[in-house]
């Protein structure tokens, strides 16, 4: 029949598409440490939905501990759902395949409670996103008692009025033990054969912390201020939940390891929660008062079990100020004591300037000097006291010099515009700030400094809720004015669009007239608005119009004090009388002590009985064992024979290199380091296999220690990998000369469809058939694919070998030859099965 076109979409479910999107890794749910039960033996199945892509949601440790959390309890299971990328939404668009969760591939509607974290406002959308594709009503009062129960939590929830119209219910505070009582509520009431979702609700609504939107009645007033009418008697407002005691509260300790390099692939260890430094324009230094920390033998504990569970080779140290936690310099000694031989580091992402001493910085760099950020916030000592932000110009030069001193080569700094009583003398200090930072020298190199500004957005519960916003054009002119200043050899500046930072300030500040809005813009194709590739303002502008929703009410707006505000029924632990003095004197300059170490300041959270600080200081009772680096002389190099196949063949090369390294870590395999300031693992990939592809016969080269067992290595080493890969030998490494030419034979099965023969003997009868390939610099080239197929024969209708020669010519893939050849469509191509079988010398 000639050139084949007649091709049968066969998809039916989201594994069927994997061939066709972008990072197929982030939809496999296979990965170490995930939970998979049988939901016929479970009474209550949650899905766990982040609204972001699947390397965002990942990073967030909130999202591994409700795992965590839910999963312990046999009666339940907990699987995730992260927001598609839109290439992935297309396709379950017109394929019409449901939504489904990761590790059981359900359909998101079948589950019975459905919990979205909501860490960032502009992630709303794809709330949206996900409800839709699953088939689910967006508004709560469109649902009826058969839908699943659709919650939310996080951050975002203590405003939690534009978004309630979307939700049965919303947890305002700690969640972590909230949850539990919910799902446990569900299990009783779902027992009890009633089916009323709304006696579902009110059940929840005896929980401290829990929210349910429906059972108030909100009330636009002539003066345009939106109020609340509570329609159960009792239930006015909502106390914020809280963990009161850290030390003791769950923890993950395996937690999943994730593929598709997320944003913080590291290992993370939450030392304290809550702050006690009262910067005026921080919510969760506000929202999650008072300060409690884990004690030093808890987290080198939990440390021991995670590194065990996990293989990381980075930590984390989580925290809002790392650096105040009362135990840091033990916690330090413990960790480098017992693993900088393992070559495992440590950072701490959220630092203050003067809390890091130069012997923490010492310890810290002893296996490599990871990530150093300082967040001045505002370039005066008068603006910084405005914001109460307590640290001075010598701290902030004291620690740059001890950074750059100690071997750093670059410096992070944050800065904010649009704060209370700024003015363009600020901005100058900014300026001058920067210049002064820039004349600190390392002893060797050269100094860099990265400048990151955003623009102020006055959040709840904070003592700037009342401040105005600045309008769009006045974020402009004060952002471009500080680019262009900046503009210097070894400062390198970045900033957030003053657009986002706008709609931002809408949804963190609005109530539920915002609600037809964001339906109004997703219909219009709003999706992931906090990335600026995807960022649409003029479909929000549009939007805007089209609901007669005036953004400078929400946003550039003074409000009063007297004013009701959205959120005054939520109530977080800090008193509004405090949030006003905090107001009051920021006007006036005047800064707030810490109570950490100084009077209480009665902010209201503390009972001092339940809810009180809880801080420690000391050395740890149990000091871990030390672990001494084997000498140099004391290794071999050896390589590994293994298969890539199934699912595995969904892995991009950087991912296969995390995952083996991590599996020998777990495994206990010591391997050899590389010297320098970053030492990494010895071990290297012979021609690394592209994304889709699978094979029988791979090799990885290692060094480790001369006393591994060959077999042992094997054995122990599958426990620990994925499905998918799988070792089959351990045999001394071979020289790395490597005769050429080669030629490599793949096995191709059409997913459906057939091969017409007759292609085949046209191109062996062909003289030449020549592609043109665009490089990564726009050029052309030409190559001639008949020159470089050794072999080309079919095995039945849909399957054929292939066989490619490998000199020092360009490589040819496999897909190009038969797309050529076979005149297949591209979407046939990416859904055929391609197996590599060997390599001939």
């Amino acid at each position: 029949m000639g050139v084949y076109f007649f091709y049968i979409m066969s998809i039916k479910t989201l594994q069927d598409i994997l061939p066709l999107v972008e990072q197929p890794s982030r939809y496999l749910g296979n990965e170490i440490n995930s939970v998979r039960k049988d939901h016929d033996s479970v009474r209550l199945k949650a899905a766990l939905v982040f609204p972001d892509l699947y390397e965002i949601g990942m990073s967030h440790f909130g999202l591994q501990i409700l795992y965590h959390v839910l999963n312990s309890d046999p009666d339940i299971v907990a699987e995730r759902v992260f927001a598609p990328a839109v290439d992935m939404e297309a396709r379950l668009r017109s394929h019409r395949v449901p939504l489904t969760s990761l590790e059981s591939g359900k359909p998101l509607a079948r589950f019975d409670m459905i919990g979205f974290s909501l860490l960032y406002e502009m992630n709303y959308t794809n709330v949206l996103t996900i409800l839709d594709l699953a088939g689910i009503p967006f508004y709560s009062a469109q649902r009826d008692d058969t839908h699943p129960v659709v919650i939310a939590g996080g951050p975002c929830c203590c405003n939690p009025e534009p978004t309630a119209d979307f939700f049965d219910a919303m947890v305002i505070g700690d969640g972590e033990e909230v949850i539990l009582r919910m799902a446990r509520d569900y299990i009783r009431w779902k027992a009890a054969g009633d089916g009323k979702k709304k006696t579902l609700l009110t059940m929840w609504s005896d929980i401290p912390g829990v929210y349910v939107p429906s059972f108030f009645d909100p009330v636009i007033g002539t003066s345009e201020f939106q109020s609340l009418v509570p329609l159960q008697a009792g239930y006015s407002r909502i106390r914020r939940t809280v963990v009161s005691d850290l030390d003791t509260a769950s923890f993950p300790d395996s937690p999943i390891l994730p593929y598709a390099r997320p944003i913080h692939d590291r290992l993370r260890l939450e030392v304290a929660r809550g702050c006690s430094r009262g910067c005026r324009f921080c919510q969760a230094g506000m929202i999650y008062r008072p300060v409690r920390e884990r004690s030093v033998d808890t987290l080198t504990d939990i440390f021991e079990r995670s590194i065990a569970s996990t293989g990381y080779e980075d930590v984390s140290l989580l925290s809002l100020s790392t650096g105040d936690y009362g135990c840091i310099g033990p916690l330090l000694q413990q960790i480098m004591r017992r693993y900088s031989s393992e070559h495992v580091s440590v950072s701490m992402p959220s630092l203050r300037a003067g809390t890091l001493t130069p012997e923490m910085m010492r310890m810290i760099k002893q296996v490599r000097k990871t990530g150093f950020t300082i967040a001045p916030e505002a370039g005066s000592a008068r603006l910084r006291d405005v914001i109460n932000k307590n640290i001075s110009a010598d701290d902030i030069f004291r620690t740059v010099e001890d950074a750059f001193r100690l071997g750093w080569q670059l410096i992070k700094l944050y800065f904010m515009v649009g704060q209370p009583t700024e003015t363009d003398d600020d901005l100058d200090a900014i300026v001058e700030l920067v210049r002064e930072l820039r004349r600190i020298r390392p002893p060797r190199g050269k100094g860099n400094i990265n400048v990151s500004v955003s623009t102020l957005i006055p959040k709840p519960h904070t003592p700037f809720q009342w401040a105005s916003q600045i309008c769009l054009e006045e974020s402009r002119r004060k952002i471009n004015g500080l680019k262009d200043r900046l503009r210097m050899p070894g400062v390198h500046f970045k900033w957030q669009n003053p657009e986002v930072s706008l709609m931002e300030g809408l949804w963190s500040r609005g109530d539920r007239r915002l609600s037809r809005l964001l339906v109004n813009a997703y219909g219009k194709g709003c999706r992931f608005d906090g990335w600026s590739d995807k960022f649409r303002f003029d479909f929000w502008q549009e939007a805007l119009a089209d609901e007669s929703v005036d953004i400078d009410f929400f946003t550039t707006r003074t409000r009063c004090l007297k004013e009701p505000l959205p959120w005054d029924h939520i109530d977080m632990g800090v008193k509004k009388a405090f949030l006003q003095k905090e107001w009051d004197r920021a006007h006036s300059g005047q800064t707030t002590p810490d109570c950490r170490n100084g009077d209480c300041q009665a902010c209201g959270v503390c009972d001092f009985d339940r809810v009180r600080p809880r801080t420690f200081e000391g050395e740890p009772t149990v000091p871990l064992p030390v672990r001494n680096e084997p000498p140099p002389e004391t290794y071999k190099k050896v390589r590994l024979v293994y298969s890539r196949l199934g699912p595995a063949r969904y892995f991009g090369h950087l991912e296969l290199v995390s995952l083996f390294i991590r599996a020998l870590h777990r495994a206990g395999i010591r391997l050899k380091f590389s010297g320098g300031f970053h030492p990494m693992p010895k071990i290297s990939f012979d021609d690394p296999l592209p994304v889709g592809m699978e094979s029988h016969k791979e090799i990885v080269n290692l060094t480790v220690t001369v006393d591994t067992d060959p077999a042992h290595l094997v054995q122990k080493l599958n426990r620990h990998l994925p499905e998918g890969l799988e070792v089959h030998a351990c045999e001394p490494q071979a020289s790395s000369s490597r005769k050429t030419p080669r030629t490599i034979t793949y096995e191709i099965t059409l997913h459906s469809g057939a091969f017409d023969e007759s292609r085949i003997a046209a191109f062996e009868q062909a003289v030449e058939m020549t592609i043109h390939r665009i490089n990564r610099k726009g050029k052309s080239r030409e190559i001639d694919l008949r020159s470089q197929v050794a072999d080309i024969r079919l095995n039945d209708a849909r399957a054929l070998r292939l066989s490619l020669k490998c000199d020092d010519g360009p490589s040819i893939r496999p897909s190009e030859v038969i797309g050529h050849v076979f005149g297949l469509a591209e979407e046939q191509i990416r859904r055929a099965r391609f197996v590599k079988l060997g390599t001939v010398v």
